[in-house]
């Protein structure tokens, strides 16, 4: 008696011993909504709206295209990174800051309308205890720029002062 082993037509065989191949599992990066920010990546001079220089960023993809990794230089000498990641769990993205100055910022949002929203909260502005309300935005621009407009609030959301206004173009 012969014992058969049928597969799909896509499955791949063994071409050795013909046995079925078995396929890896798709990882949750894999996924479109973890691909949703990949507009940033790349190798930036990083300009304020009135056109001067505030600094340059390399946007990474690491980990195999699961996360996306900043590393900033501002022209006053302050440097940071981010690791950032969608988590399929939650159905949104997830932001580590850490930056020279020991300032930790997490921020959490979504792709929504165009554009990356993240927000979480901040340190007490001086002589206050209540956190801040932190926004940063992303925005995809005609040819390719990228805008990241952070925003701060002091009351909870209801009004909302602009921390960093900057426009991000492709170096070379």
């Amino acid at each position: 008696m012969a014992l058969f082993a049928f597969a799909s037509p896509s499955a791949a065989t063994n071409s050795t011993t013909g046995t079925p191949v078995p396929t890896p599992p798709k990882r949750a990066c894999d996924a479109p909504e973890a691909h949703q920010f990949d507009f940033w990546i790349g190798d930036w001079n990083v300009t304020t709206p009135d056109g001067k220089q505030a600094g340059t960023n390399r946007v990474d993809a690491v980990l195999g295209g699961c996360a996306i990794q900043e590393h900033w230089a501002g022209v006053r000498g302050m440097t940071g990174t981010s690791l950032n990641m969608y988590i399929p769990s939650k159905g949104q993205w997830h932001q580590t800051w850490i930056d020279d100055r020991g300032s930790l910022l997490l921020l959490d949002g979504d792709f929504k309308d165009g554009a990356m929203v993240l927000t979480g909260e901040g340190k007490p502005k001086a002589g206050s205890t209540t956190p801040s309300r932190e926004k940063i935005t992303w925005s995809r621009l005609d040819g390719g720029d990228v805008r990241q407009l952070w925003e701060q609030s002091q009351d909870g959301g209801t009004t909302w002062a602009v921390v960093f206004d900057g426009r991000y173009h492709k170096k070379g």
